[in-house]
């Protein structure tokens, strides 16, 4: 394989840690360039992400779109739960934030839709949704309505009001022991993708606006697609993912 040398730039990722958190987490990169000879280094151009768009001082204001949404971004943590001071790698980005601006909505069939959240509503969003925008001195990010997982009522998870078609369920506790009763190490337990149903969103929207109501509710263990969804932990410990519902599998009982 080609040595490579990494020079600095900035790429992002997002994942939830807590249940005030909702943050995501970023690695510094900003060049590639192969070493090894039979390469043109001239070639390769520098690899440079940029984490938001800067928006000029001049524009006082931004309005969305159709049914896009401008939400500021909470501020990140810079301290534990325990006051300890984070140094500046480990200081992470939260994907839940204050919904500033909203647009004039969309149509579908012959009925307009109305948004589910309005200004001031405190909302979580997807992982990786929409375009970051530093605005007014602040981080802003513009997404689509639909990439709004849900609504923030209280600062734990469990509260989580889900949106659309998303189903939010407390996943199961990881078994202790194998099916031969032998205990299993930290590292060896798997990750369970079995849950229970916490609550539920309204249902999506069919091709005349109406909304249908999902298949599943509070109450339901469910079985749920291992790499979807975005994952959080609740202020008691416990685990918690939110997901689309065409990611549930099956009901189990």
């Amino acid at each position: 394989m080609a040595a490579s040398q990494l020079t600095s730039a900035t790429v992002s990722s997002r994942c939830f840690h807590s249940s005030e958190g909702l943050r995501s987490s970023s690695v510094k990169i900003a060049s590639f360039v192969p070493l090894k000879s039979g390469y043109n280094q001239k070639s390769f151009t520098s690899l440079v992400v940029k984490a938001a768009t800067v928006v000029a001082p001049k524009y006082t204001s931004i309005k969305p779109l159709a049914d896009r949404v401008l939400v500021k971004i909470k501020e990140p943590e810079e301290k534990t739960s325990g006051g300890i001071l984070l140094p500046t790698s480990s200081v992470t980005k939260p994907q839940a934030g204050e919904v500033v601006a909203v647009g004039e909505g969309k149509t579908v069939g012959k009925n307009k839709i109305d948004f589910s959240v309005t200004t001031g509503t405190q909302v979580v969003y997807s992982k990786y949704a929409g375009t970051e925008l530093e605005f007014n001195g602040s981080n802003h990010l513009l997404l689509k309505e639909d990439d709004i997982v849900g609504i923030l009522e209280t600062d734990d998870v469990k509260d989580l009001k889900p949106l659309n078609e998303r189903v939010l369920i407390k996943v199961a506790e990881a078994e202790q022991k194998t099916a031969g009763g032998l205990l299993l190490t930290e590292a060896s337990k798997e990750k369970p993708s079995v849950g229970t149903v916490v609550a539920v969103g309204p249902g999506p929207l069919d091709e005349e606006g109406n909304r249908k109501p999902l298949s599943v509710t509070p109450g339901n263990t469910v079985m749920y697609s291992k790499y979807a969804g975005n994952e959080f932990k609740g202020k008691d410990g416990s685990e918690y993912i939110a997901l689309r519902a065409s990611d549930v599998m099956a009901v189990l009982s």
